[in-house]
């Protein structure tokens, strides 16, 4: 072969073997240029991700912080991983130096079998609630309530436990506080079906008081009438007897009877006058909740008013009772008439009460308690019966003797106090003995003039 021929094919083969390696560094440039890509996306979603999980951690340290309840976290054997603020400072040591102490070394000697039965309570998957003395910063145990729960990992291995314990004492404030709601709300519901019961009353008697007024009218008018002729008849008959003699007019006279009569007319229409005015104030009652019944609104001194209602009820009974009463000068504005009526009521039925007693006392009381005004009336007789004492203003509910009392008496005045005064009005037994009735009057309506 020619040597200039030979010189030729060599050179092509260099050119190509150059061609060859430069399509190798290229392809390796760009790989190189794929994975440095790569790494910085990777690098951007691994700062992102630390910096969710520094958020969280964040969120977490933050959420443990503000909690006042006490937390910790601890394995199967009862080492403490973690704790929270409300722990270091009941024990007044730093978390860290929590961190590792075994768990009976939180609380007293007594809590220690405690302890026990909540680690095998754990191991077992269950949780628990037990009731231990953590020790405070000067060694003394304070009451919790402590809450225990397994805690598993993702692939549902049990691994450890957490407690949140919560003072005994809270605890115990809070179940007060929802006894006490429960009991206001029973309260409420029980002046709700008063109310709902009156308010039905009055609708049913609103016809028949007024059917029975009229005949009632007629009656104790009839009966005055009566009484008017039966004087001019015994006179009438008196004077015939004069003129006829006694020879002529006393085999008739007896044989009819007209001493007798004469005699018996004027208890009789006595009995009938009384009997057609109790009927009438029974009436009375009844219409005070079934009619419109108005009252003008006033300022005046309720301590006056309800001391003179006091005087005249007891000047006007026949039980001499011994009265105590305490209380200032107090104005408020409501309805004076009303007021007075309940105050009447309620002292009548104390003196009733205490009818057989050796030395009968009502005591009075009159004060300000905010923006209300408070009266109580106690006799010391011998109280209400437990059972009686949710029924006592019923409508006819009485303890009476038949013909002593109507059992309206209460009934109105809870009515006059709570519908048209805006109070309330309670009852219940003192513990010395007797029964209380308690009134709780706005000192000012805000001029809500307000009439049934």
């Amino acid at each position: 072969m020619p040597a200039k021929l030979s010189e030729k094919f060599l050179n092509a083969g260099a050119i190509s073997n150059r061609r060859n390696n430069e399509g190798v560094w290229i392809k390796v440039i760009q790989k190189m240029d794929d994975v440095y890509t790569d790494l910085i996306h990777y690098q951007v979603e691994l700062e992102k991700k630390n910096a969710d999980m520094e958020e969280a951690r964040q969120f977490i340290r933050s959420v443990l912080a503000s909690m006042t309840d006490v937390l910790i976290v601890c394995d199967l054997n009862g080492a403490v991983q973690q704790s929270n603020r409300a722990l270091s400072e009941l024990n007044g040591k730093p978390e860290d130096a929590l961190t590792g102490t075994h768990l009976s070394s939180l609380f007293d000697g007594e809590s220690s079998a405690i302890i026990g039965r909540v680690l095998e309570t754990n191991r077992s998957g269950r949780s628990g609630e037990y009731e231990m003395s953590a020790l405070d910063a000067s060694g003394k145990g304070m009451p919790l309530v402590i809450r225990c729960s397994p805690q598993f990992d993702h692939d549902g291995a049990l691994f450890g436990m957490v407690l949140i314990g919560r003072p005994v004492g809270e605890l115990r404030q809070a179940y007060n506080e929802l006894n006490h709601t429960i009991f206001e709300l029973q309260q409420a519901q029980q002046h709700l079906v008063q109310s709902e019961k009156m308010a039905s009353l009055g609708r049913l008697v609103a016809g028949v008081a007024h059917e029975l007024n009229n005949p009632i009218s007629f009656i104790h008018s009839n009966m005055f009438t009566i009484k008017k002729y039966g004087y001019r008849l015994c006179e009438y008959i008196t004077s015939l007897h004069n003129q006829l003699g006694d020879e002529a007019d006393n085999p008739l006279r007896k044989k009819l009877k007209i001493n007798h009569i004469l005699d018996d007319i004027p208890s009789l229409v006595d009995g009938g006058l009384e009997g057609a005015e109790r009927v009438s104030k029974v009436v009375q009652d009844l219409r005070r909740f079934s009619t419109s019944h108005r009252e003008d609104e006033s300022e005046f001194d309720l301590v006056e008013s309800v001391k003179k209602a006091a005087m005249w009820v007891l000047q006007t009974s026949r039980i001499q009772a011994e009265l105590v009463f305490v209380g200032e000068s107090l104005m408020i504005s409501n309805f004076e008439g009303f007021i007075h009526q309940v105050i009447v009521n309620l002292i009548q039925n104390a003196m009733d009460s205490m009818e057989d007693y050796p030395r009968p006392k009502v005591e009075i009381h009159c004060w300000q308690d905010g923006d209300h005004a408070k009266i109580s009336v106690r006799d010391h007789g011998t109280g209400i019966l437990e059972e009686d004492i949710i029924r006592v203003f019923d409508p006819f509910f009485t303890t009476k003797e038949i013909g002593k009392g109507t059992g309206l008496g209460l009934y109105v005045s809870y009515g006059l106090i709570v519908d048209q005064c805006g109070g309330q009005m309670t009852v219940d037994n003192h513990p010395d003995g007797g029964a209380v009735f308690s009134i709780v009057l706005p000192i000012s309506r805000g001029g809500d003039n307000h009439h049934a």
